[in-house]
């Protein structure tokens, strides 16, 4: 019993930091927790709807089950992984902010984003923690640095271009396109890596390495991001305040 808590902790502790991080980011105009809890409700679910997508593309021999090589490390990085749980985690952001009275900030877009993520992230680590008992430690601690972390940039880089679209130009083709493209490509690259490591050993050192400097320039990329649209609300309600 006392096991089975701490691989349930440590599962979520990393999640549970970084939607605190990210609420901290929203502390001044914070969002209603009932429909932060919500958003992260709608994360968890996103991971049975993306089965869905997933699925069918494995039956149709979209990807491996297994990745072999680079080339069938890409395929199932995109169609087993990226494109299905992106979609899903849209399509769960899209039900969720549509017609909210909430959603009135470009900020928003990220937290609600970051928090349908972080659901997504915890109940998909609660999976891969169970299914590493006999090593859960080692897993949970990896993941804990990398792959949490991973969906807390993909929420950022959607959630950054779903507020362009409701903020900014509304007919602007490039960012409706990015809003799935950026995070689809970003957990794309990111995946492809850490399937290439197992299955390429004589380049693993290599691409540890080139892994490490993806994540960095993740992270950075999603703080400048989180900056962005924290900058602009509070330029639009100076100016707002003036007139």
């Amino acid at each position: 019993m006392k096991e089975e808590s701490l691989i349930i902790g440590l599962a979520l502790l990393p999640v549970i930091l970084l939607l605190l991080y990210i609420y901290i980011k929203d502390r001044k105009r914070p969002e209603p927790i009932v429909k932060l809890l919500l958003a992260f409700f709608c994360g968890v679910v996103s991971v049975f709807l993306s089965l869905f997508v997933s699925i069918p593309l494995s039956v149709y021999g979209f990807y491996p089950e297994v990745p072999a090589d680079f080339w069938s490390s890409l395929r199932v990085s995109l169609f087993g992984a990226a494109l299905p749980e992106e979609l899903a985690k849209f399509f769960m952001l899209w039900l969720l902010v549509r017609s909210s009275r909430h959603f009135d900030e470009a900020f928003d877009g990220i937290v609600y984003a970051v928090s349908v993520g972080m659901g997504f992230a915890a109940l998909e680590n609660l999976f891969y923690l169970w299914d590493n008992t006999n090593d859960w430690l080692y897993v949970g601690i990896t993941r804990a640095i990398f792959s949490v972390p991973g969906h807390f940039v993909f929420g950022v880089i959607m959630g950054y271009y779903y507020s362009l679209v409701r903020f900014g130009n509304k007919h602007s083709l490039k960012n409706k396109i990015l809003v799935i493209l950026a995070p689809v490509f970003v957990h794309t690259i990111f995946n492809t890596i850490l399937f290439t490591i197992d299955v390429t050993p004589l380049l693993a050192g290599i691409l540890q390495i080139g892994f490490l400097i993806l994540c960095i320039l993740m992270w950075r990329y999603a703080h400048r991001r989180i900056k962005e649209q924290y900058e602009r609300d509070e330029m639009w309600i100076s100016t707002q305040r003036q007139n």
